[in-house]
C-alpha cells in the first residue's frame, strides 16, 4: 500500500530540463525544473545548487522561499554566500586546515581566515556536476579526484533530489578508492515570508536539540557538547528568532548571530526531525528531517547587501540555514561522530525539507 502511495506521488511529479548557460570554459550548465502538485523546485548542475522553491502560503499566494539568482552569472559573481549549493567535500569548519588520518597529517586551503570553510577555495560548490532524471527528480554526480583541495581518495558523490507532493527530499550518497573525510550539506537559506519580504528575525523556530557545541573566536568548536538549557541556544520550544539574538552572550557575539551546530536527538542514520520554522504572517512552515547527527542553524549575519537578484537585495539576516550534518571540524575530534569514509564502504544520508502551512 505504501509502495502504491509512494508510486502515485512521484507519478504525479514532472520534470523539465533547460540550459543555464555556460561557465567561463564553455562547459554547458543545466537547470531541472520538479513539479509537483504542491511544491516547485530548480536545481542546477553548477554547484548541484538549489536555485529556487515554490510553495503557497496560507491563503494560497505562491511565492519562492530560498534566496537564489535568476542567472548563472549571479552565481559565477558570489563567491561568499554558498546559495543553495551542495558543499564539500567537508562541509563546515576545519581548524587550521589541517587534520590527521590514519597517521598523516593532511592540509587543505585556508579560506576561512586561519581555517577552512566548506571544502576549501575550489569546493564541491564550484564544480559542475553531471545529471541524468530519475523519477520525480534529478540525481547529480561528482568525481573529486584523489588530491583535490588537499583531500584524499578520489571520492564519488551522488546527490538525488526528489520532490513527493509538499516535499523536497535529498539523498547524498559517497564512495572513495582510499581513506578520506567527507562531510556533505545542502546550504540553502530560507525566507518563508518570500523572497524580498525582509529578515527572518520575526519567523519562529524549534530545534529538536537539547546540546550545541560551542565555538572558540573562529567558530571551531571547543569539543563540548553543551546544553541549551537557560541560554538563548535553547529552541527546544518554537522561539521567534529575534527574540534573544543580541543577548549579551558570548557565543552569539562571536559569531556575530547563531552560526552553530546543535546536536540532534536519535541516532546517526535514524530519520529524525532536526527542526521546524513558521513564519505567522504567510503560515508557511518548514519541517526538516534528516539522518545525520547535527544542524548548523545560521542567521544569515554575514550577508551584506552586496549581492542582489531580480529587484532584491540580499541583506542581513535576510535568510536563514539549516544544514544537516555532522559536525564541523570531526576530524580533529575523536569524540564526534565520524566523517572518515574508507573503500568498500558506501555512506548514504537523507534530509528532507517539507512545507506545509498554519492559520
Amino acid at each position: 500500500m505504501l509502495l502504491s502511495m509512494t508510486m502515485a506521488a512521484q507519478a504525479h511529479a514532472e520534470v523539465s530540463k533547460a540550459s543555464f548557460g555556460k561557465m567561463p570554459d564553455g562547459t554547458a550548465v543545466d537547470i531541472y525544473t520538479l513539479k509537483s502538485d504542491a511544491i516547485e523546485a530548480k536545481i542546477t548542475t553548477f554547484g548541484a545548487r538549489i536555485v529556487s522553491i515554490k510553495t503557497a502560503d496560507k491563503a494560497g499566494k505562491v511565492d519562492d522561499v530560498v534566496l537564489g539568482y535568476d542567472t548563472l552569472d549571479g552565481y559565477l559573481a558570489d563567491k561568499k554566500t554558498y546559495f543553495g549549493a551542495v558543499v564539500g567535500r567537508y562541509g563546515n569548519r576545519i581548524a587550521h586546515g589541517k587534520f590527521t588520518l590514519d597517521g598523516k597529517t593532511y592540509q587543505v586551503p585556508k579560506n576561512n581566515d586561519d581555517n577552512s570553510l566548506h571544502g576549501g577555495t575550489v569546493g564541491f560548490d564550484q564544480h559542475v556536476w553531471t545529471a541524468k532524471e530519475i523519477p520525480a527528480g534529478v540525481e547529480m554526480t561528482l568525481v573529486s579526484k584523489d588530491g583535490d583541495q588537499g583531500y584524499p581518495g578520489t571520492l564519488t558523490a551522488h546527490v538525488r533530489y526528489t520532490v513527493h507532493h509538499n516535499a523536497l527530499r535529498i539523498d547524498y550518497s559517497a564512495t572513495t578508492d582510499k581513506d578520506t573525510v567527507v562531510n556533505l550539506t545542502n546550504h540553502s537559506y530560507f525566507n518563508l515570508g518570500g523572497l524580498g519580504s525582509g529578515t527572518i528575525l520575526d519567523e519562529e523556530i524549534m530545534l529538536a536539540s537539547d546540546k550545541y557545541t560551542p565555538t572558540d573566536a573562529g567558530l571551531i568548536p571547543t569539543g563540548e557538547l553543551a546544553t541549551v538549557e537557560g541560554t538563548p541556544m535553547d529552541f527546544r520550544k518554537s522561539t521567534v528568532i529575534g527574540k534573544r539574538i543580541n543577548d549579551d552572550f558570548e557565543q552569539l557575539k562571536r559569531a556575530g548571530g547563531y552560526d552553530h551546530n546543535w546536536v540532534l536527538r536519535g541516532a546517526t542514520g535514524e530519520t529524525k526531525t532536526a527542526a521546524k520554522v513558521h513564519d505567522l504572517k504567510t503560515g508557511r512552515v518548514l519541517t526538516v528531517t534528516t539522518t545525520e547527527p547535527g544542524v548548523q542553524f545560521y542567521t544569515g549575519n554575514f550577508l551584506d547587501g552586496s549581492f542582489h537578484s531580480n529587484g532584491v537585495t540580499f541583506s542581513k539576516r535576510t535568510g536563514l540555514c539549516l544544514e544537516t550534518q555532522h559536525f564541523p571540524d570531526s576530524p580533529n575530534h575523536p569524540s564526534f561522530p565520524t566523517t572518515e569514509l574508507k573503500p568498500g564502504e558506501a555512506r548514504h544520508w537523507t534530509t528532507t525539507f517539507t512545507f506545509t502551512t498554519e492559520k
